[in-house]
């Protein structure tokens, strides 16, 4: 299980628990399951979908990954 924060400038959107994450990396889309390898990467415009069905429209930011904690740092996001 993976522990996710999605975190835009006014407010955190998401604090809880996933299965994975897929979401829009500047070069396409990157998907997220528990025991991934750390990474940083810079995020583009898309959808950040969790396995629960939650969903965001984001702009840019972007998305930490380490010890199962993933954290979606976004310049703007909104729930869909």
């Amino acid at each position: 299980m993976l522990k996710v924060s999605v975190i835009s400038p006014e407010a955190t959107l998401f604090e809880g628990e996933a299965q994975s994450v897929v979401a829009p990396a500047f070069d396409g889309e990157v998907g997220i399951l528990s025991g991934h390898a750390a990474m940083v990467t810079v995020l583009g415009n898309g959808s950040l979908r969790l396995a629960d069905g939650t969903a965001f429209r984001i702009e840019g930011g972007f998305m930490q990954v380490a010890d199962n904690v993933v954290r979606v740092v976004t310049e703007k996001a909104t729930k869909v």
